[in-house]
């Protein structure tokens, strides 16, 4: 057990570290200087050399390999360096906007994981062949629909028309259940499918007919038996679809108008503000990688589990 999780820790840190310097080879790549959009303003009226002085500034004048390297240096420090849009730690921005994400992406993900459970069971639940096929249909319709129309859909439908949902003006919790149903919902349908599939393969094992002969009802064969096998699949898929969070976030909290990471790297985006966006796709890639690595230390965990009770 201690060589696997050693050896899962190393491949985490492998994966970290190619997901910064992939992150910043294309960032230092991008057409355009980002200083130069900045500070290049007559406005301004920085002369030449003093805009040297700048770039100087965050880049130290030194070559490429000798940059990497401090900046690299500065990651495993905890020190994210500044931003060019405000002039600000990185980590300070980070700090202001990681809260509302964290809120948005927990919540969305709890929604996701009780929508995809109960399409899944609501389907093995159903012995009308055309609502079990419409209730399956329903995660490839949830994935087709694009994020910022469904979040314009619901914003149109339940505030605008209904009234429900306050876009402006409400109290936190009714601020985040549009927003949380936007990021949910195609989320979910990724989870469900799997489950779904999960709980169909554990029906045809040969100990289901076997408990259904002692007296077992088909309730009880699905929730004490069958949810119970099924659930290490989509428990990997939830895993994987965890770290889609932040890029969902992007579009979400920009429709919403939400100040989170997702705002905060349009923003970088914008201004070509570099070291925000390597703080965050490196952030994006922490998070990826510790649920997963979560997710791959549960197995030895339940595989135990994987087996049914006589």
């Amino acid at each position: 057990m201690t060589r696997y999780v050693m050896f899962r820790a190393g491949q985490a840190v492998l994966v970290l570290w190619a997901a910064f310097t992939a992150a910043y080879v294309l960032l230092r790549l991008l057409p355009g200087d980002s200083i130069l959009i900045k500070f290049q303003n007559p406005e301004l009226g920085l002369s030449p050399q003093q805009i040297a002085e700048i770039r100087a500034h965050y880049d130290g004048g030194a070559s490429a390999l000798a940059t990497y390297l401090d900046t690299l240096s500065g990651f495993l420090r905890g020190s994210l360096g500044y931003s060019i849009d405000t002039g600000t730690p990185v980590t300070e921005r980070l700090a202001e906007a990681l809260p509302e994400t964290a809120k948005l992406a927990s919540a969305g993900f709890g929604l996701a994981v009780l929508i995809a459970v109960a399409i899944a069971f609501a389907a093995a639940s159903s012995r009308s062949s055309w609502i079990r096929g419409a209730l399956l249909s329903v995660p490839s319709l949830f994935v087709s629909v694009p994020v910022f129309w469904l979040g314009i859909l619901l914003i149109q439908v339940f505030s605008f028309r209904l009234g429900l949902v306050p876009v402006i003006g409400g109290s936190a919790a009714q601020q985040l259940i549009l927003p949380v149903l936007t990021l949910a919902v195609p989320i979910s349908a990724p989870i469900a499918q799997v489950l779904a599939r999960a709980v169909d393969q554990v029906r045809a094992q040969p100990f289901v007919p076997v408990v259904a002969a002692k007296g077992a009802s088909r309730q009880w064969i699905l929730w004490r038996h069958v949810a119970r096998n099924a659930t290490l699949p989509a428990l990997t898929m939830a895993g994987l679809v965890f770290g889609e969070l932040i890029a969902g976030s992007v579009v979400t909290e920009t429709v919403f108008g939400r100040n989170g990471i997702g705002r905060l790297t349009e923003q970088a985006v914008n201004a070509q503000d570099t070291p925000v966006m390597l703080a965050v796709v490196v952030l994006a890639a922490v998070v990826f990688v510790l649920v997963n690595l979560v997710v791959d230390l549960l197995y030895p965990v339940l595989d135990p589990r994987l087996k049914a009770a006589p």
